[in-house]
């Protein structure tokens, strides 16, 4: 799995080091041993190394050769010993790190890894280009995260397509709180360009404003009876007179499913839609057989900003299937191989802040190509000097942070 990364050179391979330097330290001054960079670079190393839980991530640093440990900043006891943090002190720190403050060193650490690996060294301008960037929207609870007397943990992340990493993450404390934290999710963006998908709940037809005009970019909004008005409208639309114009099939999960999808101009002065700015209408028909059971049919209905000179039925249907794609390129790593809905951790911001180290980790190891990220994760665990490289540190001590 490791040689699948190639050689790493971290010359071209951004520094995290730096990035999480901008997160400010919780801590009183008296007393503090370790620094904040040092500590979550531990918990990096070990969260790209499969760690799950506080424990695992000192056990890493246990592990830890003292040349590792001098590159991470741990400091050398006057004795000449080295000891990396303990859990304690991790689920301290985690606990009273601010979460905003993580969110953003992280997520434009991998907005520049994303931005280095994905576009060549003279890219062309995005309307050359005819591909632009899509982001999806979309939330995931902390399961593991409540308790008696607190209701579980919700975050709000905006993840790209196709190259999986997770450019902004806010909690939103419950489900129904995400679409208040929309704007705030997507303001520090440079989403100029951009085509943003989300789901129904999203579908708020202030923020879909807020989006195409104050952010200069494109949606693809899926419409369900939360908006009565604009779902009537499209379900009444001649779908039976238009011809399919792209299908798609596949087999996976024990189920085979097909997808075909037909637009329809939306022609202002001939009323349109109750949807702000949407110049295009979308229905997806999918059919899914599942094995054992009966065949199941559904038809999903959406509007977007795109014309058809901008975006085909191809790029369209790709959009919104990479849109549900999400869920098994991020929640579902999360998920099984991080185990995060088993995580029990729920102290102050430490569900947040573990969410953001396993983002991390899945980040860095997709923009390297990694297509198995649980592979991958053990590899490392194996050969634990692979870890520093994979983010952007060069193995070799210096006087960083000293």
């Amino acid at each position: 799995m490791l040689v699948k990364l190639g050689p790493l050179d971290t010359g071209r391979i951004a520094d995290l080091r730096p990035y999480f330097d901008s997160v400010p330290d919780p801590r009183a001054r008296r007393g503090r041993w370790y620094s904040l960079t040092a500590i979550l670079l531990v918990c990096a190393c070990a969260v790209v190394s499969g760690a799950r839980s506080i424990d695992e991530l000192a056990e890493w640093g246990q592990r830890a050769p003292n040349a590792l440990l001098t590159v991470i900043g741990i400091r050398r006891h006057l004795l000449r010993w080295r000891r990396t943090p303990s859990p304690a002190t991790i689920g301290r720190v985690l606990g009273a790190v601010d979460g905003d403050a993580l969110d953003r060193a992280v997520g434009a650490y991998l907005a520049d890894r994303h931005r280095a690996a994905t576009e060549p060294a003279q890219a062309p301008p995005p309307s050359a280009s005819g591909r632009p960037r899509v982001i999806a929207v979309d939330g995931k609870a902390l399961k593991g995260s409540a308790r008696l007397t607190a209701t579980r943990r919700h975050l709000l992340s905006a993840v790209t397509h196709g190259t999986v990493v997770t450019l902004a993450q806010v909690e939103v404390g419950a489900k129904t709180n995400e679409t208040t934290h929309f704007r705030p999710l997507l303001a520090p963006l440079g989403l100029t360009g951009t085509v943003v998908t989300f789901d129904a709940l999203h579908s708020v037809k202030a923020n879909i404003s807020w989006l195409v005009e104050t952010k200069k970019a494109h949606y693809i909004a899926v419409i369900k009876t939360n908006q009565p008005t604009a779902h009537r409208q499209l379900a009444a639309l001649p779908w039976q007179a238009i011809s399919i114009q792209h299908t798609t099939s596949g087999t996976g999960h024990g189920r085979r499913e097909s997808r075909s999808i037909k637009t329809c101009s939306i022609a202002d002065e001939l009323g349109g839609i109750a949807f702000p700015h949407a110049l295009l209408a979308i229905r997806v028909h999918r059919r899914r057989k599942q094995s054992g059971k009966r065949e199941t049919r559904e038809s999903v209905y959406a509007v977007t900003s795109l014309d058809a000179h901008q975006a085909g039925p191809a790029g369209l249907a790709a959009a919104i299937r990479g849109h549900w794609g999400v869920e098994n390129s991020s929640h579902h790593i999360r998920d099984v191989t991080f185990a995060e809905d088993a995580s029990t951790v729920h102290a102050g911001t430490a569900p947040r802040a573990m969410a953001t180290l396993r983002n991390l980790a899945i980040g860095v190891l997709k923009t390297l190509g990694a297509d198995n990220i649980a592979k991958t994760t053990r590899a490392i665990r194996d050969e634990p000097h692979r870890a520093l490289p994979i983010l952007g540190i060069t193995n070799d001590p210096d006087t960083y942070g000293t």
